[in-house]
Parts: C-alpha cells; sequence; structure tokens
C-alpha cells in the first residue's frame, strides 16, 4: 500500500483504513510519526472541469496526458469528463472507457450569469459588483455525487483569454463543489493576469483559496499566483509533455529521406491584425514563407491543424484557415495539410517527423518540444514566453503574434537551422527533467 501510494514508508504505527463512499473507494493512510499525525487522500474518481470538446487537440492532450499519469498510481482510477456531444468525443479518443473515461454533459451556464453578463455588457457604468454564485442545480449535483475531487484542467482556462463570462463560469462551478464538499485542484495551468480588471483580480483572490492544491506550468503564472497570496502554489510542467505518440498510415503525407518544416498558423493569430487589408497581408506573408521554406533550403513543409470543431465548420479552425492558404498555393506536392480526424496521438507523432517545426497553438509547440524538435512558438499569450523561457533559458525562439511576417518567420526559422545541435541537445537534457516536474503536479493532486 505504500508503494503505491509513494508517501509513506511502512511503520508499526501506520493505520490504513478503506472508507466506500457514493459507490466508489476513498482511501486513507494516516501515519504516526513524533506525535503527529499526517493524513493522505486519494480519490479515485475525478470530475475535469475546464472541458468541454476534444476539437481542441491541446485540451484533449491536457485530459489525456493527466489520466495517464493518474493511472500510472492508480490504474483503477475513473474520469468524468464533459463534453459538448459526446460521440464525436468518443470518436477522437476510442480508447476513452478503457482508460476510465465516462463521458458526461458539459455543466450548463447559470440563468443569474448569464443576466449578471448581460447587464455588465450593457450598462458597465452602473456597475453590477462580483457575479451571482453558482446555483447548485440537479444536473451538476448529479455529477459532484458521482465524483470525490474534481480537477481543473483546459490549461488557461483561470485567465481572461476568453472573457470574463467564461472565466465567472468555471470558478462558481469550482466553488459550488467545495460548499458540497469536493476538494478542487487547479492542475498544471496558466494563471492570470486579471492586474488590468482591479475587480475580477479582486474577485479571483477568493477564488484561488478554494482550491486545495494549486500547481502552474510557468513561471510568469507562478510568480502571479504568489503575488496574489496563494503561498503554497507550486510550479510544475505541463502533463503533455509525457502524452505518447501514436504511429498512422502517413506515407500520403510524408516523402522518406525528405525533411519537413511543420507550420502552424491559427485564425486567432490572424485575427490580432485589426483591418481586413491587414490580415490579406498577414495572409500573404505566410504564403511567402512557405514558398522561403520550399525555394531555399529544399525542405517540403507540412500544416499542422491542432484546434478545429469536430463537427468541421469553420469556427477558430486551424484547418479552415490553413486550407485557404494552401488553395492559392501551385500543387507542387511539396506542402501537405494533414488529413483531417487525426487526434491528439497521432497529430504528436506527425509533429515529431518534422525537422524543425513553428507553431501558434501551444500544445502544438508542447509535442514538438517533448519531440526533440527544434521549434518556434508564436506567442499570443504568457503561455509561450513563460514555457519557453523556463524549458530553454530564455525566449529567443519566440515570436510575439504582432510581429509575424515572412521576414520574421524566416528568420526565427533560420536561427532554428544554425541552432539545431544545441537546441536538440539542451532539449534531451531537459525533457526528462519536464515529464518528472509534470509528475510533480500529479502528485500535488493524489498525495494531499
Amino acid at each position: 500500500m505504500a508503494n503505491a501510494i509513494g508517501r509513506f514508508v511502512p511503520e508499526k504505527h501506520a493505520r490504513i483504513r478503506l472508507l466506500a463512499k457514493r459507490g466508489s473507494w476513498l482511501l486513507t493512510a494516516r501515519a504516526c510519526r513524533s506525535g503527529s499525525d499526517l493524513m493522505l487522500g486519494v480519490f479515485v474518481r475525478f470530475l475535469y472541469l475546464g472541458q468541454t470538446s476534444m476539437g481542441n487537440r491541446g485540451c484533449e492532450a491536457l485530459v489525456r496526458s493527466t489520466t495517464a499519469l493518474i493511472r500510472e498510481r492508480f490504474p483503477d482510477a475513473s474520469f468524468l469528463c464533459p463534453s459538448e456531444n459526446r460521440a464525436r468525443d468518443a470518436r477522437q479518443w476510442p480508447d476513452a472507457a478503457e482508460q476510465g473515461i465516462e463521458f458526461v454533459d458539459v455543466p450548463a451556464f447559470s440563468t443569474p450569469l448569464k443576466i449578471w453578463n448581460r447587464l455588465t455588457g450593457a450598462l458597465p457604468m452602473l456597475g453590477f459588483g462580483h457575479p451571482p454564485a453558482y446555483p447548485l442545480n440537479a444536473a451538476y449535483r448529479t455529477l459532484l455525487d458521482q465524483c470525490d475531487a474534481v480537477l481543473m484542467t483546459g490549461g488557461d482556462i483561470v485567465s481572461l483569454d476568453y472573457g470574463v463570462f467564461s472565466l465567472y463560469h468555471w470558478a462558481g462551478l469550482v466553488e459550488a463543489a467545495v460548499k458540497v464538499g469536493k476538494p478542487a485542484h487547479l492542475l498544471a495551468a496558466s494563471v492570470g493576469p486579471f492586474s488590468k480588471k482591479p475587480d475580477v483580480e479582486k474577485r479571483m483572490r477568493r477564488h484561488l483559496a478554494a482550491y486545495r492544491t494549486i500547481s502552474v506550468r510557468e513561471t510568469p503564472s507562478f510568480d502571479y499566483v504568489r503575488s496574489m497570496g496563494v503561498a503554497d502554489a507550486v510550479l510544475v510542467a505541463d502533463p503533455a509533455f509525457t502524452m505518447t505518440a501514436q504511429p498512422w498510415d502517413d506515407a500520403d503525407i510524408f516523402v522518406p529521406g525528405v525533411d519537413y518544416v511543420g507550420l502552424n498558423v491559427s485564425p486567432i493569430v490572424r485575427n490580432v491584425r485589426g483591418s481586413e487589408e491587414s490580415k490579406a497581408a498577414f495572409d500573404a506573408d505566410i504564403v511567402r514563407f512557405i514558398s522561403s521554406v520550399l525555394e531555399k533550403t529544399g525542405m517540403n513543409v507540412v500544416l499542422v491543424p491542432h484546434v478545429g470543431p469536430l463537427d468541421g465548420s469553420g469556427e477558430n479552425s486551424d484547418r479552415h484557415y490553413m486550407a485557404r492558404l494552401l488553395a492559392t498555393m501551385p500543387d507542387n506536392g511539396r506542402v501537405r495539410l494533414l488529413p483531417d480526424g487525426l487526434n491528439t496521438v497521432q497529430l504528436k507523432y506527425a509533429i515529431g517527423k518534422c525537422r524543425y517545426f513553428i507553431g501558434a497553438r501551444t500544445h502544438a509547440t508542447v509535442a514538438s518540444l517533448s519531440q526533440l524538435v527544434p521549434t518556434c512558438s508564436i506567442a499570443y499569450s504568457v503561455k509561450a514566453l513563460g514555457i519557453n523561457r523556463d524549458l530553454l533559458g530564455d525566449t529567443r525562439y519566440v515570436l510575439p503574434t504582432p510581429e509575424v511576417k515572412h521576414d520574421t518567420l524566416w528568420g526565427h526559422l533560420d536561427a532554428l537551422m544554425k541552432d539545431e545541435a544545441d537546441i536538440k541537445a539542451l532539449l534531451g537534457q531537459r525533457i526528462p527533467e519536464w515529464k518528472q516536474k509534470a509528475r510533480a503536479a500529479i502528485d500535488r493532486v493524489v498525495l494531499q
């Protein structure tokens, strides 16, 4: 028992007890040492929050890798995973049930929060204070009754990247769970900053205090949560660094003996450009960069979508955007768009076959870095800056979104080519350490 838990050495004064609770097992251990008791709770059924769909392959990577890491320690652990469309998500992850995953309905937005959001949007000058608490409706209470603890994942959910409404929705769900006695863990997250909105920052300071454990995946978030009064937060690594790639038949994409530059460009990066004229110039720069790679390096280019709705629609779809770019280029067989329907572990396999990678989506770059591929991260938030600085020691291979154009893309690829040996050597040293740091995030959950 002590080896499985990983914390306690068998001692004659140790007492172990198993408690049956709502059909699942809650394992607790108490060890008496020098007159003090240490209590260990290991929860075997978790509810994921911050997750709604596998269409974002980064979210899929977080859930898959977190699940695998927990089940390394507790093979019988199970998980409730919210899904907007259970059938589509199950197709995306065919062996999910074998990994302990049960897809469940996504907790609904509360009506009081919707009303509050509309009022603050329409009449901001009046000020409506903090949002209403999440009402514990029957559907959400049923989910909570089936779990022993909640895991807040989703990477950057606890930030302003998706707006205040989304932030308060997920925060409300966490706080409702805590009120009914379910421990909540913020897992390997990027947090904030909220300093541009003092009211939000004040509200989130209280929210962070609700978690039993908080782990963050980059130094800027760590420094920020410490400044918010979270003294016991720990710095870990993103669980997706540990995710195993899955081979697939890629004969129509990769030519043996040919080197590839992988490229992921997203609509979110394009939309930073304000006017349609500026967006068109951005598109032209991407196409010109691809042409330069073909002409100057002899390498081919593979376009790697990493986010896109599973129903095939174009909203926030990397595939739709890059397909439009590809349609403007001559079909010489040297630029390929990865096929539709690949899941996150299959995309990681494809990314690992690239010699160099340039990506806007955070988990596309985590997939490349974790496979020792020299990588340029196109940064639209603190995530890329923090992960690169922590892993590589600086941000020389980070390209800020507003600076993306042909010349800067080429300059960063040139730097990757010149520094290739040094980058791969450094990653070869650091990635095993990062995988252990990712496991530390899980230790915070299972050992608290």
